[in-house]
């Protein structure tokens, strides 16, 4: 399709043919700004979890809190908060509650703006079935005064135009659809990510504990 047959096609549709541009390009700023931030994070995580696993397996905590306070990656905000609860207690059950706490700061973090993805897709195929409606209406009014012998050549050819929101609102939902779930599995593995590093964090800190403090 070259631009010219592309100009006459969204020329054709009507003025809904704008809204759903607006939406669509909304909702593409909105995926290149998450999928930036969600790619930064991911990157920055894993390069904080390789200096710091290596630390926590030695039970250097001191050192260990030194490296996360330095850093501001979502796993260093979480690791913090549990290293902090480490210096004053050796109760597992107040570290894990001091780390649950921060995801559940995190999270929201990750997450944010991503639904609207979802719901600017909605609205571009609400917007393009609302154009060809609208349009639908205008031709069936327009043929109504009609030559009769002209009707259905009138019909045909606003129906066709009619219909052309219709396409340009899925052209604009359907990709507005898949960068969403992609965006949700990312965030989704780096939530998974944050839990796994969390327990492990965990285990190096309650395996040191036992070690230095044995029972019995």
């Amino acid at each position: 399709m070259g631009i010219y047959s592309i100009v006459g096609f969204f020329q054709k549709g009507g003025l809904f043919m704008y809204p759903i541009l607006i939406v669509f390009t909304i909702g593409m700023s909105i995926a290149v700004e998450r999928w930036v931030q969600l790619t930064r994070t991911r990157e920055n995580n894993r390069k904080m979890w390789g200096k710091v696993q290596g630390v926590l397996q030695k039970g250097e905590f001191d050192k260990a809190r030194d490296l996360v306070n330095k850093d501001k990656s979502t796993i260093s905000q979480m690791l913090g908060m549990g290293l902090a609860r480490q210096g004053a207690v050796r109760r597992r059950e107040d570290i894990e509650i001091a780390m649950e706490e921060s995801m559940m700061e995190i999270i929201p973090q990750l997450e944010k703006r991503t639904p609207y993805i979802s719901l600017l897709s909605n609205i571009a195929t609400l917007l393009g079935l609302l154009g060809t409606i609208m349009g639908l209406i205008d031709a069936f009014t327009a043929v109504a005064n009609a030559n009769p012998a002209e009707k259905a050549d009138l019909l045909s050819a606003s129906i066709s135009v009619a219909m052309n929101t219709t396409a340009f609102g899925l052209m604009a939902a359907i990709p507005l659809m898949l960068i969403h779930a992609k965006l949700t599995s990312t965030t989704g593995q780096i939530i998974d990510s944050l839990e796994m590093a969390s327990v492990k964090a965990l285990n190096s800190i309650s395996n040191f504990s036992k070690r230095q403090y044995p029972t019995g």
